[in-house]
């Protein structure tokens, strides 16, 4: 893609936030990244302008149809300055397999994050240098078409916006509790599960709203079908250590293909660890749980990394994982992973990108 990115640079730079007191997703930096698609000409005017409000009439596609798809990843500073990406070619290709899905034109992954890198350099002061805190990347693509119809729009706009993190969870490393929907679901084989679109969490408001009434933080998704099979958390990909064997539900197109879960995975076979990709039932979970043999259970995801879980609640049926406290796998895998990100681990895999 021979584009050229314009640099429209801010007149009112923003004070930037104290790391000590972020949260997540709250404070944005001073730019953007925006190009636009349209029919016949492809994607074209890749521009970084100020952050701000954009103008869009009411009759946009985006409003009426949900044809959007987003991404997640975080930019991480060493203490020697560097910029790292984790995975950030991971991320990119995703992109297209969600675009493939909501009839969105694909992007060119390598000119996307180029445009990312270049978005990052200028906003390299914005990354927080506190433990644990990042600057989390926001790539989203949107219909952008006015017209009130069912069908593909013609015109989309790719932005990619920022904003300095602290922990996801409020809990940071120690355990979550999460609640076991059974009655609604989120996604079956044939849908948009694996895709990385809003609708996706619009669905799973609902039952996130009255899992956080009963005190938990998440909710564990089971399948839609037989309402047996556990999939994922709603932010997260999770993961079961039964017995020494780590067990993580296989994709099988209705959950999301984590970059943190593929991670988690080879990492863990790099220690020679068993780890199987399979359907597992949440009654499997609760006899392994009564039977002694369900050592620990964790989820997987770029904003929290990794999120322990203490206790799971199925039916008004509440059991407690490793006594409600992070297993040693669990605290080893999160300790590399973001011992690798922040440049204070040997990255033998090849996973980071210096901006």
């Amino acid at each position: 893609m021979s584009l050229v990115i314009s640099v429209e640079k801010t007149q009112n730079p923003k004070e930037k936030p104290d790391p000590s007191s972020l949260g997540f997703g709250q404070v944005f930096t001073d730019h953007m990244f925006v190009m636009d698609y349209t029919e016949g000409k492809g994607w074209h005017d890749p521009k970084i302008v100020p952050y701000g409000p954009m103008e869009f009439e009411p009759s946009t596609m985006i409003f009426h149809y949900g044809q959007a798809i987003f991404e997640g990843l975080k930019a991480y500073k060493t203490k020697e300055g560097k910029v790292l990406l984790f995975r950030p070619q991971k991320n990119m290709e995703r992109i297209n397999i969600s675009n493939e899905r909501l009839c969105i034109p694909e992007i060119d992954t390598d000119f996307a994050l180029e445009a990312l890198k270049a978005l990052i350099k200028l906003e390299k002061d914005w990354i927080p240098e506190a433990e644990g805190t990042s600057l989390y990347i926001r790539p989203f693509i949107i219909a952008t078409d006015p017209f009130l119809g069912v069908r593909p729009s013609l015109t989309y706009k790719f932005i990619i916006i920022l904003s300095p993190v602290g922990a996801y969870y409020k809990e940071g490393i120690n355990p979550v509790k999460i609640y076991v929907e059974s009655d609604y679901v989120r996604a079956v084989r044939g849908g948009i599960g694996y895709a990385k679109t809003p609708g996706n969490y619009a669905c799973s408001l609902k039952s996130q709203v009255e899992a956080n009434k009963k005190g938990y933080t998440q909710v564990l998704w089971l399948d839609g079908v037989e309402k047996k099979y556990v999939e994922e958390v709603g932010t997260m990909n999770v993961f079961f250590n039964i017995d020494n064997e780590v067990i993580t539900p296989s994709l099988e197109g209705s959950i999301l293909a984590g970059v943190t879960r593929d991670s988690t995975i080879e990492l863990l076979k790099s220690w020679g660890v068993k780890v199987t990709e399979r359907k597992i039932t949440i009654e499997e979970l609760y006899d392994a749980h009564a039977k002694g043999t369900l050592i620990e259970a964790f989820g997987t995801g770029t904003a929290a990394v990794i999120s322990p879980i203490g206790e799971l609640s199925w039916n008004d049926n509440v059991i407690k994982i490793n006594d409600g406290k992070i297993g040693s796998l669990s605290s080893k895998i999160y300790e590399t992973l973001t011992g690798i990100q922040y440049g204070k681990v040997e990255d033998k895999f090849g996973w980071t990108v210096e901006v």
